[in-house]
């Protein structure tokens, strides 16, 4: 998978961003995503992420991810009339909030690490058509967020 992942606030190594793309590597073979598609992640501060919020989602909050899928159509290689793997499959965006998840490290009592694969699992799972609005669905994002969470070694 392609990841582009751009640091706004200037706060990621570049071991750091090796590893966010590791991760993110790994969800996407567990969740068997095809090698041709990408995605991109941009790491920002709380205000900008508060104003995507609002422009966006129309809530003038800060937030600590935003995903927007850009394939939201299943049948999206029918409606081109192409093959699924002549055309790379452009899954979306992620914009992450650093500060917050600083801070939410913090409250929790984990690393910055570990909420940082948090919610960049968690952005990549709403890419790939996991919600939780329903407590069903909540179960199954939030079960398999965790299941590779652990497998990659980023443990509470």
């Amino acid at each position: 998978m392609d990841i582009a992942i751009y640091d706004e606030t200037k706060q990621l190594t570049p071991e750091k961003t090796a590893w966010m793309e590791d991760l993110l590597q790994f969800a996407a073979a567990k969740l068997s995503i095809p090698e041709n598609a990408e995605i991109s992640v941009t790491v920002v501060d709380d205000q900008k992420i508060r104003e995507i919020n609002r422009e966006y989602r129309n809530k003038d909050a800060v937030t600590d991810v935003i995903s927007f899928a850009l394939e939201d159509d299943e049948d999206i290689f029918m409606t081109l009339d192409m093959e699924e793997g002549e055309i790379p499959r452009d899954l979306g965006d992620i914009f992450l909030s650093y500060d917050k998840a600083v801070e939410q490290a913090e409250e929790y009592g984990h690393s910055v690490d570990r909420e940082l694969g948090f919610l960049l699992v968690h952005g990549f799972l709403h890419l790939n058509g996991y919600d939780h609005m329903t407590e069903t669905d909540e179960k199954e994002m939030f079960s398999l967020q965790e299941e590779i969470l652990r497998e990659y070694g980023l443990k509470r």
